[in-house]
């Protein structure tokens, strides 16, 4: 049996205490030189010019291409790419997002999809190149206000869905389970049979209209003058309009900030049941609690300490709520 670990690496409000990854270095990614030439002359001609300067995402946890290609004539891109043989479950999520963002109506704070070409090898899409950066961590209310704001403003535009969305409690429905293994590997967790009964009814908190994101994270938002973008569509659901809220929120919470009385004031979740909140909170730390005991992918060295960081940040804030000790 594996050891029994219990939730004590907690700070004041909560804040986890685990190492954080080191934020915007995470990736180990394909590079642009390390296409194969053919597919980079099929890029060259789509842009029109020659690829004089690259830049590598560092942020993420997936290993597909992911650069800013700056042409000889200084138009910029952002492109994606992965092959269909060695980095097959990467390319399927490419294609799913080329798909999903053809779908999303235009004039949203969403990178627009300027081209893409999938054959038997390789997906690739071609994105906006949007002018801005990450938000820092630890969070400051600022930056987090400025990233609900767009969750506050695609939850509008995207209610209902412009395109049929599997629903979230569909997607994640085995999730609850996950709190099976907390059971083996930690049973002596506090309060683990109420926190495994919260997550087992996530299907109804998270009933809605809304395209919901799921991966609302730091690293998905890029911050600009004219506010911030949201970039990854790989794994939009039906749901709920406040769950983006909660997840980005979690964060939040981890890293120190209030994140109730930011749930008490932004329109998404201030009206939305307590005990609604908490079975997401439920769910999303039974998943964590699992996910962070997997072995390690080569192709990402920090995704288990990112999980186990989430999976405190969200056991922390759950039990803070609840009054659990």
């Amino acid at each position: 049996m594996a050891e029994d670990r219990t939730p004590s690496r907690r700070g004041p409000r909560g804040v986890s205490t685990v190492e954080p990854v080191p934020h915007g270095h995470t990736a180990r990614r394909l590079d642009w030189v390390l296409l194969p030439p053919m597919l980079r002359r099929l890029v060259e001609s789509r842009l029109g010019t020659h690829v004089v300067r690259t830049r590598s995402a560092g942020a993420g946890y997936t290993p597909g291409c992911a650069s800013v290609l700056t042409g000889a004539d200084d138009r910029r891109i952002f492109l994606k790419a992965a092959s269909r043989k060695a980095q097959r479950p990467f390319a399927d999520a490419y294609a799913e997002e080329i798909r999903n963002l053809r779908a999303l109506p235009s004039g949203i704070a969403v990178p627009e999809l300027l081209w893409s070409h999938e054959d038997d090898l390789w997906v690739v899409l071609a994105l906006e190149y949007v002018d801005g950066t990450n938000p820092v961590r630890p969070w400051t209310p600022e930056q987090l206000d400025q990233c609900l704001d767009t969750l506050e403003a695609l939850a509008e535009r995207l209610t209902p869905p412009p395109m049929t969305l599997r629903s979230f409690a569909e997607e994640f429905a085995g999730e609850p389970a996950c709190w099976n293994h907390v059971r083996r590997t930690a049973p002596g967790w506090p309060h683990l049979e109420e926190a495994a009964a919260l997550a087992g009814r996530f299907a109804q908190a998270s009933a809605g209209r809304t395209l919901v994101h799921t991966d609302a994270r730091d690293d998905n938002f890029v911050l600009t003058d004219a506010g911030a973008y949201l970039c990854d569509w790989n794994f939009p659901v039906v749901g709920a309009a406040w769950l983006d809220t909660v997840f980005l929120l979690m964060t939040a919470c981890g890293d120190g900030l209030d994140a109730d009385d930011v749930l008490a004031r932004r329109r998404l979740t201030r009206d939305v049941d307590p005990g609604d909140v908490d079975a997401v909170l439920a769910l999303l730390c039974g998943y964590f609690l699992e996910r962070r005991d997997q072995p390690v992918p080569h192709t990402s060295p920090f995704l288990r300490r990112h999980q186990d960081w989430c999976a405190e940040a969200s056991w922390a804030w759950l039990a803070q709520r609840r009054g659990w000790t």
